[in-house]
């Protein structure tokens, strides 16, 4: 592929309650293996059920989980792209939904945590900072992408980190957001999400400077596009029309049409509102494809992680599009009949070739699509 609106995904990192290896984590995504276990809490709650990070101890302060979560996940990245941190074109792209913010009694500004994350990292450029619910994981990479296009940088290391707090636990349980039992995406017994806590970040370069430097792609970053419901602080637009214009936006940036793609990383959060919004979504999008996508979603098995969940998802696409085979979606028995693609259960499911997006849903009406291409669709 050769295409100067594309962009080569050349690094990519993510820490989760499953792990920290993108491999490692996949093989136990593909095994149907779910990092969400009892997390004690001193408040009462709709379910003490919540995926953590096995490496940062939650007694540690907010917001030095979040700091070491971004660093850490930040250096990753750039070191799988073979990239020194101090590079000067460099420009982080950071993305949190509240980060540790809700847990401060005096917050004076919502972008100090990037800031310092990226310094302590070695970065020289200070970072553009997103903050877009739970869309900003995606968003930030679709800002990296704007960017690169736009000529204003020509390396962005893009993405979302996200810690959980007892504020954002006791703020789902009270909206009655979180389930009482299970997150279970897309099916018929869903009652709710349950929270988690990660961060994923991919390095985007301009094909040009990738190939000048020898990098090797894990990837294409081939679209994006966003839109708002404009229609409440924390429900979607029932009708699903805002996601199926982010999705159509994305196809067109990207030159692909729906019959092109091979798989969909739902955003799955296991709310019953959401999931049959996507599901409405989805249907409509793929109506007269011959071979509909496989649909997929990996919040039963990492928790929803917020402002980190898009940037997680895209690597998760990336993974199955490498790999061929989509990981089956956590507890999935009896799949919503709006949702008419086909949806692993129980088992990974192949996928035929293509591309693959991934859609976020952010409280605040933000839907974010990003159309991804696997390695092989670059000629290296």
């Amino acid at each position: 592929m050769s295409d100067e609106s594309a962009a080569w995904i050349t690094g990519m990192a993510w820490s989760t309650a499953l792990g920290s290896s993108v491999d490692g984590v996949w093989e136990s995504l593909l095994a149907g293996v779910s990092g969400i276990s009892d997390v004690s809490s001193p408040f009462p709650l709709r379910s003490t059920r919540a995926a953590v990070l096995p490496d940062i101890p939650m007694d540690r302060p907010a917001d030095r989980r979040q700091h070491e979560l971004t660093r850490a996940t930040l250096l990753r990245a750039l070191e799988d792209a073979a990239i020194d941190p101090g590079d000067p074109r460099i420009l982080p792209v950071l993305g949190t939904s509240y980060g540790p913010h809700l847990e401060r009694s005096a917050v004076t500004s919502l972008s100090g945590w990037s800031t310092d994350a990226a310094r302590d990292a070695g970065c020289a450029k200070e970072p553009v900072t997103v903050t877009t619910a739970c869309s900003a994981g995606s968003d930030a990479i679709l800002t990296g992408l704007a960017l690169l296009r736009a000529g204003a940088a020509e390396i962005c290391v893009c993405g979302g980190a996200d810690v959980l707090t007892p504020g954002k636990r006791l703020g789902h349980s009270r909206l009655g957001t979180m389930s009482r039992h299970d997150l279970r995406a897309f099916d018929t017994g869903h009652d709710g999400t349950l929270l988690g806590e990660g961060a994923a970040f991919l390095v985007l370069e301009t094909e040009a400077g990738a190939r000048a430097r020898g990098a090797r792609p894990r990837g294409v970053l081939a679209g994006a596009a966003s839109s708002n419901d404009a229609a409440s602080a924390v429900a979607p637009d029932p009708s699903g029309k805002n996601v199926v214009l982010a999705v159509r936006r994305a196809l067109s940036t990207a030159g692909l049409d729906p019959g092109d793609i091979a798989v969909v990383n739902a955003h799955g959060s296991g709310t019953p509102v959401n999931d049959e919004v996507e599901a409405r979504a989805y249907a409509q999008v793929f109506a007269h494809v011959p071979r509909p996508p496989v649909v997929f979603a990996t919040k039963g098995a990492v928790g929803h992680t917020l402002g980190a969940t898009g940037a997680i998802e895209a690597i998760a696409v990336l993974q199955a599009l490498d790999t061929g085979s989509a990981p089956p979606v956590h507890a999935l028995r009896d799949p919503l009949p709006q949702l008419t693609l086909p949806i692993p259960a129980a088992h990974p499911r192949k996928l035929e070739p293509g591309a693959g997006i991934s859609v976020t849903l952010g409280f605040g009406g933000f839907n974010t699509c990003l159309v991804l291409q696997g390695p092989g669709s670059t000629a290296v």
